[in-house]
């Protein structure tokens, strides 16, 4: 699908797959390592996508939604992956990306190779040292997998300037432990659950003292149908603003809202 140009990226290609939008000569594609022969035609149904990965996607919401403006500043990217997120900052404006990943070749060709991201590859996240992003960056994006946001939120607070912002995807599963997520095989589903995650990365970036700005869901959901949150916060500095007296009241009527969603 990548060298026939239908998609920019191998993520892009196994989403698409298990939405179930691919076809192999009319008849759809059920398994991403199926081998198709030079002379089968592939198709892809719908819009192509905006960005690297359905990431950007979940980024494009939270930034529209909370009116974080990104025109000239400077990102950090924690968990960059393929890219999503640093390809959605970059479209909307931002000036440069610090593209950071504890693996290696994910990132897609066209971000690796644009002169405005700086790739750290084989970086983990929980381990960048004070100076290591200099100057400071404006804002703070992260996707992060297997790991809770709670144990990098100290670095990430080291790169970004005073006053700035941070824009979080939340995770449950990788939020809640490895009990709470056996006993739910890998996908929470209980709003309960949800609320007691979002209350908890929310009071580790206030014990920081950030103020949060908003809390949303996700528009499109994770791994195996896993529901997930965006948060937006703003580290202390001058004229840094007031938080958001409620948000436990607007955490547990968003949980609530989705749960009930179809």
């Amino acid at each position: 699908m990548v060298r026939r140009g239908l998609v920019t990226s191998r993520a892009l290609a196994r989403e698409a797959i298990e939405r179930g939008e691919v076809t192999v000569d009319g008849a759809p594609a059920d398994k991403p390592a199926r081998l198709v022969a030079p002379g089968e035609a592939l198709a892809v149904a719908g819009p192509r996508p905006r960005f690297v990965s359905r990431g950007g996607d979940k980024l494009a919401a939270a930034l529209d939604r909370f009116e974080v403006d990104v025109v000239g500043a400077r990102v950090l990217d924690a968990g960059s992956s393929t890219g999503g997120f640093t390809d959605c900052v970059l479209q909307a404006g931002a000036a440069s990306v610090v593209a950071v990943d504890v693996g290696r070749g994910q990132l897609h060709q066209r971000l690796r190779t644009d002169d405005r991201v700086d790739v750290r590859e084989r970086t983990n996240i929980r381990h960048l040292e004070p100076g290591a992003v200099d100057p400071p960056v404006d804002l703070v994006v992260g996707d992060l997998s297997f790991i809770s946001l709670r144990t990098v939120l100290d670095p990430l607070f080291a790169a970004l300037r005073p006053g700035g912002s941070l824009v979080l995807l939340v995770k449950p599963q990788f939020e809640a432990g490895r009990a709470e997520a056996s006993k739910h095989r890998g996908v929470i589903t209980d709003p309960e659950v949800w609320s007691r995650v979002l209350r908890e990365v929310a009071g580790a970036l206030r014990e920081r003292g950030a103020a949060i700005m908003g809390v949303m869901a996700s528009p499109l959901r994770g791994a195996d149908g896993n529901v997930e949150f965006l948060v937006h916060a703003v580290a202390p500095g001058p004229d840094a603003p007031v938080g958001l007296a409620d948000l436990d009241d607007r955490i547990a009527a968003l949980c609530a809202e989705v749960a009930a969603a179809p």
